[in-house]
């Protein structure tokens, strides 16, 4: 699956001993690194993986340092493309059976009559949708098999393995998640090997401690106040809806707590507050899922594609400015020169496209309508001043 890290011997003193040392240095490495997993996964004699509720393992690799990958400009198109490096993703084909091929009128923005609905798409490579899971209902310990690029998204998926039933499936890959981890999900309950471990008492803080690891799935009321969480749901049977981009997070910043005597928090709102990138405070169920971690590929948006033909592989047609267009195409299409006839920024349609206030949708904007009354009174207002 992972290609192994090439290992080299101790240098022994000796030219020649050097010289082989040296030798086997300028081999090429492996497009991905072998991680070692045995300080938090234990194997079992028949191969299966044991959960020794321990934190994922964090592997520092050399590209660490390197931010994106540029390439020598040998074409024009190569010479402004940059790529965030993830040598560490699957280089074969998917798990076929969790995926199903993208084809048909929605692929070009069309509708069921064939009108096109969303403007510049069409075109592009051919494409099978994987089937994620944003709901992570099977509990257990999930084996992370590897890590793949998903064409229908901007963040990568990580291949799992439920331990118990060796059932295959995708969920969202967290930032730093690599093959060989063990992740969990908690939606249905703490396990009772948890508990046994904890004494048989439950403690909040011991328990957040056990549980509150990158890649694992928590109900809101099991995640710390200010942990960082991603693929976040907002509703208590439904699946994450929050966050799924690449590099993006929420923080979860209050619940409605109670103390008791003893000196225990204890839940007794049906709700929590999470806090996403834009600031928006969002109010969510405590029974709402949510991940752990950034979700991965988080330096997707300083990527550069370097030519137009790469836009095209990505389905992706071109934009025409409507002021270079004729008139009967745009409203600010014709004319002598640059020019739209004194007319303020419109869509093809008419609608304003800048302002802010008027571009918005009716049931969004903050009701205050200046009715014939309210001007009425504004004016027989004046007529009495004066």
């Amino acid at each position: 699956m992972l290609q192994p890290r090439l290992r080299v011997r101790p240098v022994i003193s000796g030219t020649a001993s050097l010289c082989q040392s040296l030798a086997r240095l300028s081999i090429a490495r492996g497009f991905a690194t072998q991680i070692d997993v045995s300080s938090s996964v234990a194997s079992a004699p028949d191969g299966a993986v044991i959960n020794t509720f321990g934190p994922p393992v964090t592997t520092k690799t050399e590209n660490d340092s390197t931010i994106l990958r540029t390439y020598k400009p040998r074409t024009p198109g190569l010479r402004h493309l940059k790529r965030p490096i993830n040598d560490h993703l699957w280089k074969g084909r998917p798990f076929l059976p969790l995926t199903y091929p993208k084809k048909g009128q929605a692929k070009g923005g069309r509708n069921n009559t064939g009108t096109i609905t969303v403007r510049h798409r069409g075109g592009g490579h051919k494409r099978r949708i994987r089937t994620v899971d944003f709901e992570r209902w099977a509990p257990g310990p999930h084996l992370v098999e590897r890590i793949e690029y998903d064409p229908g998204r901007s963040a990568h998926i990580a291949l799992v393995t439920e331990q118990a039933t060796r059932n295959k499936s995708y969920i969202l890959a967290a930032d730093g998640m690599r093959a060989g981890d063990i992740v969990q999900s908690y939606r249905a309950g703490i396990p009772q090997d948890l508990l046994d471990s904890m004494g048989g008492v439950l403690d909040p803080g011991i328990l957040a401690a056990r549980t509150a690891w990158r890649g694992n799935c928590l109900p809101m009321h099991m995640i710390p106040v200010g942990s960082i969480v991603y693929n976040v749901g907002s509703r208590p049977n439904g699946g994450g809806v929050f966050c799924r981009s690449a590099g993006t997070h929420a923080t979860l910043i209050s619940k409605e707590e109670e103390t008791r005597d003893d000196g225990t928090k204890v839940m007794t709102g049906k709700y929590v507050n999470v806090k996403l990138q834009s600031g928006e405070i969002r109010k969510v169920s405590k029974d709402a899922c949510a991940t752990m971690g950034v979700a991965s590929n988080t330096l997707h948006h300083y990527r550069q594609l370097g030519k137009a033909g790469r836009s095209r592989w990505l389905n992706i047609r071109p934009t025409v400015r409507g002021l270079a267009m004729n008139a009967f195409e745009h409203p600010h299409g014709g004319g002598r020169g640059k020019s739209k006839g004194n007319r303020n920024p419109v869509s093809p349609w008419g609608t304003p496209a800048k302002g802010g206030y008027k571009t918005r949708r009716t049931h969004n904007i903050n009701k205050w309508v200046v009715t014939p009354r309210v001007r009425n009174m504004g004016k027989r207002r004046d007529k009495k001043a004066a």
